[in-house]
């Protein structure tokens, strides 16, 4: 399966269209005085031509459309009530039960290397772009030069996501003018921000480019060493549902690590069906729903995905898609 930019062309033409003519400043990116240093440290740290650097940079274009979204994220907006339904879906699962058996001998190289079930990694893409269905529409370079420049609480992260961008677009022939993603400036089937795809991303078909909008390999294996990198524990377990969700513990709740160990939940009648060893680490996550707060026992594996994505309901949504992924797989037989 390829998954070509160029199929996106009316978006780019949407995007190329406002290029180099929305100025937040009255003046390109690469003269303002954020700009111009940005263009020496990129030549002086990373070797990037400057002339390069700056041709990229004036062509950049302020987009109010980013700050917007940017100010309002789902995880933000939403209950898990609101969020699981967009993202744990029959079909969803269907999808990615396909994908992982149309690659299957990739899902299994990459398991073998680095110890991510292919349910996981399938369930990755399936949440961030539903297998290639929804890439983003946002012009990589105006996301991040908009808020890299122009977006104050988070304008020194995105200053460096974009002087990875450009050195990116060098370094792995991605076209900066034609490359979309999210309005946060995440790249490619698994949504990769600059920095990621620089360290974590992987030519895992040896072809001598880091791919991750058109080849399957890359972005599984880019997946599973993204993972990998960040702790992820072969056969063990990543969530289980408390078995009695009238919890009124005043145990901190668990947001980004495991907080306890498995006998400090029982000591408070917080089980699980398949109960770890007494001294296996876990979190007590609570999420939001219409109905009331829901409980689960995070374990190690959780918390990895919350690396990928800071959200709760991020995790348990990559948990529980990839949960039906699984079942389904086990349905073929």
């Amino acid at each position: 399966m390829k998954f070509s930019l160029k199929t996106r062309t009316a978006a780019l033409v949407a995007c190329l269209m406002t290029s180099g003519a929305v100025l937040a400043h009255g003046v390109t990116y690469d003269k303002r005085p954020e700009g111009v240093r940005l263009i020496q440290t990129l030549e002086k740290e990373h070797g990037v031509d400057p002339a390069r650097a700056r041709a990229i940079l004036s062509d950049a274009a302020y987009q109010q459309s980013v700050i917007d979204k940017m100010s309002r994220p789902a995880e933000k907006r939403l209950t898990w009530s609101d969020y699981r339904p967009i993202f744990v879906q029959p079909d969803r699962a269907q999808d990615g039960a396909a994908f992982v058996r149309k690659h299957r001998a990739l899902f299994e190289r990459a398991e073998a290397e680095y110890g991510v079930p292919a349910h996981i990694i399938s369930a990755i893409v399936g949440v961030e772009t539903r297998y290639g269905a929804f890439i983003g529409k946002d012009r990589v370079l105006d996301a991040l030069a908009t808020l890299g420049f122009d977006y104050p609480p988070r304008a020194k992260f995105f200053y460096g996501q974009l002087g990875d961008f450009i050195r990116l677009s060098a370094e792995e022939d991605i076209d900066p003018n034609t490359a979309v993603g999210s309005y946060a400036g995440a790249m490619g089937l698994p949504q990769f921000i600059p920095s990621s795809y620089l360290a974590y991303a992987v030519d895992f078909n040896d072809n001598g480019k880091r791919d991750l909008w058109n080849e399957p390999a890359d972005i599984i294996g880019s997946v599973a060493n993204y993972f990998a990198e960040h702790g992820w524990r072969r056969d063990e377990p990543v969530a289980d549902k408390a078995l009695d969700q009238a919890i009124e513990s005043a145990l901190e709740r668990s947001r980004r690590e495991t907080r306890y160990r498995y006998a400090d939940l029982a000591a408070q009648d917080i089980r699980v069906s398949a109960a770890p060893a007494a001294d296996f680490p876990v979190g007590l996550v609570e999420l939001e729903t219409t109905e009331g707060p829901e409980f689960w026992v995070g374990y190690h594996n959780f918390f990895v995905i919350t690396d990928y994505n800071h959200s709760r309901m991020y995790a348990m949504a990559v948990f529980q898609l990839g949960e039906l992924i699984r079942q389904n797989l086990a349905e073929e037989g």
